[in-house]
Protein backbone atom coordinates (compact mmCIF):
# COMPACT_ATOMS: atom_id res chain seq x y z
CA UNK A 1 0.00 0.00 0.00
CA UNK A 2 1.51 3.49 -0.82
CA UNK A 3 2.33 5.62 2.39
CA UNK A 4 -0.13 8.92 1.40
CA UNK A 5 0.34 10.77 4.68
CA UNK A 6 -0.72 13.92 5.64
CA UNK A 7 0.83 17.12 3.89
CA UNK A 8 1.67 20.69 5.41
CA UNK A 9 -1.47 23.31 4.56
CA UNK A 10 -4.16 20.43 3.25
CA UNK A 11 -7.29 20.91 4.51
CA UNK A 12 -9.40 18.16 6.06
CA UNK A 13 -12.82 18.98 4.69
CA UNK A 14 -14.32 19.57 1.54
CA UNK A 15 -13.57 23.51 0.40
CA UNK A 16 -15.28 25.75 -1.55
CA UNK A 17 -19.26 26.45 -2.54
CA UNK A 18 -21.42 23.58 -2.98
CA UNK A 19 -22.51 25.35 -6.73
CA UNK A 20 -18.82 25.13 -8.06
CA UNK A 21 -18.11 21.98 -10.02
CA UNK A 22 -15.10 21.35 -8.41
CA UNK A 23 -12.99 18.05 -7.80
CA UNK A 24 -14.28 17.88 -4.76
CA UNK A 25 -17.99 18.68 -4.83
CA UNK A 26 -17.66 16.18 -7.96
CA UNK A 27 -16.02 13.24 -5.35
CA UNK A 28 -18.74 14.48 -2.76
CA UNK A 29 -21.85 14.02 -4.72
CA UNK A 30 -20.39 10.45 -5.97
CA UNK A 31 -19.91 9.48 -2.53
CA UNK A 32 -23.02 10.47 -1.80
CA UNK A 33 -24.67 8.01 -5.26
CA UNK A 34 -22.39 5.33 -4.07
CA UNK A 35 -23.49 5.81 -0.39
CA UNK A 36 -19.51 5.90 0.95
CA UNK A 37 -17.91 7.88 4.06
CA UNK A 38 -14.62 9.64 3.05
CA UNK A 39 -13.16 6.53 5.31
CA UNK A 40 -14.55 4.36 3.05
CA UNK A 41 -13.74 6.00 0.03
CA UNK A 42 -9.62 6.60 1.77
CA UNK A 43 -9.86 3.05 2.34
CA UNK A 44 -10.79 2.02 -1.00
CA UNK A 45 -8.03 4.28 -2.59
CA UNK A 46 -4.97 3.06 -0.17
CA UNK A 47 -4.56 6.37 1.16
CA UNK A 48 -5.15 8.17 4.38
CA UNK A 49 -7.91 10.79 4.61
CA UNK A 50 -6.18 13.92 5.16
CA UNK A 51 -4.46 13.17 2.39
CA UNK A 52 -7.74 12.49 0.41
CA UNK A 53 -9.08 16.15 1.42
CA UNK A 54 -6.04 17.78 0.16
CA UNK A 55 -6.07 15.29 -2.94
CA UNK A 56 -9.87 16.75 -3.33
CA UNK A 57 -8.54 20.41 -3.85
CA UNK A 58 -5.63 19.41 -6.20
CA UNK A 59 -3.39 21.69 -3.48
CA UNK A 60 0.24 20.63 -2.24
CA UNK A 61 2.52 18.07 -3.54
CA UNK A 62 0.64 15.42 -3.97
CA UNK A 63 1.33 12.20 -6.44
CA UNK A 64 -0.55 12.12 -9.55
CA UNK A 65 -0.83 8.80 -9.49
CA UNK A 66 -3.07 8.64 -6.53
CA UNK A 67 -5.84 11.04 -8.60
CA UNK A 68 -5.58 7.46 -11.03
CA UNK A 69 -6.68 5.60 -7.29
CA UNK A 70 -9.10 7.91 -6.51
CA UNK A 71 -11.07 7.75 -9.52
CA UNK A 72 -11.19 3.92 -9.29
CA UNK A 73 -12.15 4.08 -6.00
CA UNK A 74 -14.82 6.04 -7.09
CA UNK A 75 -15.50 3.86 -9.97
CA UNK A 76 -15.77 6.74 -12.19
CA UNK A 77 -13.33 8.08 -15.03
CA UNK A 78 -10.15 10.05 -14.69
CA UNK A 79 -11.13 12.37 -17.06
CA UNK A 80 -14.55 13.06 -15.06
CA UNK A 81 -13.14 12.92 -11.97
CA UNK A 82 -10.60 16.13 -13.18
CA UNK A 83 -12.93 17.89 -15.71
CA UNK A 84 -16.20 16.83 -15.33
CA UNK A 85 -18.39 15.15 -17.38
CA UNK A 86 -17.53 15.51 -21.21
CA UNK A 87 -21.08 15.79 -22.35
CA UNK A 88 -22.77 17.58 -18.73
CA UNK A 89 -26.39 17.79 -19.08
CA UNK A 90 -28.17 20.90 -19.73
CA UNK A 91 -29.04 23.37 -16.69
CA UNK A 92 -24.93 23.44 -15.32
CA UNK A 93 -24.86 27.20 -14.59
CA UNK A 94 -26.08 28.73 -11.84
CA UNK A 95 -29.17 30.46 -11.52
CA UNK A 96 -29.13 34.13 -13.08
CA UNK A 97 -30.13 37.44 -10.88
CA UNK A 98 -34.18 37.59 -10.56
CA UNK A 99 -35.35 34.90 -12.47
CA UNK A 100 -38.77 35.36 -13.85
CA UNK A 101 -41.21 32.56 -14.20
CA UNK A 102 -44.32 32.80 -16.18
CA UNK A 103 -46.97 30.69 -18.34
CA UNK A 104 -47.04 30.70 -22.00
CA UNK A 105 -50.30 31.23 -24.03
CA UNK A 106 -51.27 28.59 -26.20
CA UNK A 107 -50.07 30.14 -29.27
CA UNK A 108 -46.88 31.21 -27.40
CA UNK A 109 -46.72 27.25 -27.31
CA UNK A 110 -46.73 26.82 -30.64
CA UNK A 111 -44.82 29.81 -31.48
CA UNK A 112 -41.56 28.11 -29.62
CA UNK A 113 -42.10 24.64 -30.78
CA UNK A 114 -41.69 26.04 -34.47
CA UNK A 115 -41.97 23.60 -37.33
CA UNK A 116 -39.59 20.40 -35.90
CA UNK A 117 -37.44 19.64 -33.58
CA UNK A 118 -36.41 16.91 -30.61
CA UNK A 119 -39.11 16.53 -27.67
CA UNK A 120 -39.60 13.61 -25.09
CA UNK A 121 -43.10 11.68 -25.43
CA UNK A 122 -44.56 10.04 -22.22
CA UNK A 123 -46.40 6.74 -22.04
CA UNK A 124 -48.29 4.67 -19.40
CA UNK A 125 -49.38 2.21 -21.79
CA UNK A 126 -46.56 -0.52 -20.56
CA UNK A 127 -45.90 -2.35 -17.42
CA UNK A 128 -44.43 1.19 -16.27
CA UNK A 129 -44.05 4.86 -17.73
CA UNK A 130 -41.21 5.69 -20.20
CA UNK A 131 -40.07 9.14 -21.82
CA UNK A 132 -38.42 8.42 -24.97
CA UNK A 133 -36.94 11.40 -27.20
CA UNK A 134 -38.37 11.79 -30.89
CA UNK A 135 -38.12 13.52 -33.61
CA UNK A 136 -40.87 15.54 -34.54
CA UNK A 137 -43.49 18.03 -36.86
CA UNK A 138 -45.43 20.13 -36.48
CA UNK A 139 -48.33 19.56 -38.74
CA UNK A 140 -51.28 22.54 -38.09
CA UNK A 141 -51.67 22.30 -34.31
CA UNK A 142 -50.70 18.70 -34.00
CA UNK A 143 -47.52 17.26 -32.87
CA UNK A 144 -46.43 14.18 -35.70
CA UNK A 145 -43.12 11.62 -35.32
CA UNK A 146 -42.48 8.47 -36.28
CA UNK A 147 -41.54 4.98 -35.19
CA UNK A 148 -41.81 1.37 -35.58
CA UNK A 149 -44.68 -0.69 -34.88
CA UNK A 150 -43.71 -2.98 -31.30
CA UNK A 151 -40.94 0.04 -30.43
CA UNK A 152 -41.32 1.32 -27.01
CA UNK A 153 -42.29 4.79 -28.43
CA UNK A 154 -45.56 3.10 -30.37
CA UNK A 155 -48.59 4.67 -29.19
CA UNK A 156 -51.35 2.32 -29.43
CA UNK A 157 -53.94 4.68 -31.31
CA UNK A 158 -56.44 6.68 -29.32
CA UNK A 159 -54.05 6.00 -26.48
CA UNK A 160 -53.31 9.01 -24.28
CA UNK A 161 -50.01 10.33 -23.80
CA UNK A 162 -47.97 13.44 -23.23
CA UNK A 163 -45.50 15.13 -25.45
CA UNK A 164 -43.05 17.63 -23.76
CA UNK A 165 -40.50 20.23 -25.78
CA UNK A 166 -37.82 22.62 -24.23
CA UNK A 167 -35.01 25.11 -24.99
CA UNK A 168 -32.23 26.46 -22.50
CA UNK A 169 -30.05 29.09 -22.97
CA UNK A 170 -26.83 28.28 -20.28
CA UNK A 171 -25.65 31.66 -20.56
CA UNK A 172 -28.54 33.58 -20.65
CA UNK A 173 -30.03 31.33 -17.74
CA UNK A 174 -33.19 31.51 -19.31
CA UNK A 175 -35.21 28.81 -21.18
CA UNK A 176 -38.75 27.53 -21.99
CA UNK A 177 -41.11 24.23 -21.87
CA UNK A 178 -44.41 23.49 -23.99
CA UNK A 179 -45.97 20.59 -22.24
CA UNK A 180 -49.15 18.58 -24.45
CA UNK A 181 -51.43 16.58 -23.39
CA UNK A 182 -53.00 14.63 -26.29
CA UNK A 183 -54.33 11.39 -27.59
CA UNK A 184 -52.36 9.20 -30.33
CA UNK A 185 -53.48 8.52 -33.67
CA UNK A 186 -51.85 6.67 -36.34
CA UNK A 187 -51.65 7.95 -39.55
CA UNK A 188 -52.54 5.74 -42.65
CA UNK A 189 -53.34 7.68 -45.62
CA UNK A 190 -50.06 7.14 -47.66
CA UNK A 191 -50.72 10.59 -49.46
CA UNK A 192 -50.28 12.04 -45.90
CA UNK A 193 -47.15 9.95 -45.12
CA UNK A 194 -45.72 10.76 -48.49
CA UNK A 195 -46.34 14.97 -47.56
CA UNK A 196 -44.74 14.47 -44.02
CA UNK A 197 -41.79 12.57 -45.89
CA UNK A 198 -40.52 15.19 -47.30
CA UNK A 199 -40.85 17.94 -44.85
CA UNK A 200 -37.07 19.22 -42.91
CA UNK A 201 -36.95 17.11 -40.00
CA UNK A 202 -39.07 14.03 -40.92
CA UNK A 203 -35.62 12.22 -41.35
CA UNK A 204 -35.39 10.07 -37.34
CA UNK A 205 -32.10 10.59 -35.82
CA UNK A 206 -32.05 6.96 -34.48
CA UNK A 207 -32.49 5.69 -38.39
CA UNK A 208 -33.96 3.04 -39.65
CA UNK A 209 -37.39 2.86 -41.54
CA UNK A 210 -39.48 3.90 -38.72
CA UNK A 211 -42.73 3.47 -40.71
CA UNK A 212 -45.36 4.12 -37.94
CA UNK A 213 -46.24 8.12 -37.98
CA UNK A 214 -47.71 8.94 -35.04
CA UNK A 215 -50.02 12.29 -34.67
CA UNK A 216 -50.82 14.11 -31.78
CA UNK A 217 -53.82 15.29 -30.86
CA UNK A 218 -53.52 17.70 -28.10
CA UNK A 219 -56.21 18.17 -25.43
CA UNK A 220 -54.44 20.64 -23.34
CA UNK A 221 -51.50 22.97 -24.40
CA UNK A 222 -49.17 24.40 -21.89
CA UNK A 223 -46.07 26.37 -21.35
CA UNK A 224 -43.76 28.52 -19.27
CA UNK A 225 -40.77 30.81 -19.87
CA UNK A 226 -38.35 31.40 -17.08
CA UNK A 227 -35.40 34.96 -18.04
CA UNK A 228 -34.13 37.61 -15.85
CA UNK A 229 -34.98 40.75 -15.13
Amino acid sequence: MHDDGPRPGGPDTDSGSPHEDTVATRCAVRREQLGLTREDVARRAGMSVPYLSQLETFGGDFDPAAVIRLAAALDMPYDELVGGPREAAPGQQPAGASPLLAHLTEDECWQRLGTHGIGRIGLASGPAPVILPVNFLVDGRTIIYRTETGDSAAAGDGEQLVFEADHIDEHLSRGWSVLINGTAEHITDPGTVESLATRPGAEPWAGGKRNLWIRVRPGQVTGRTIHTR
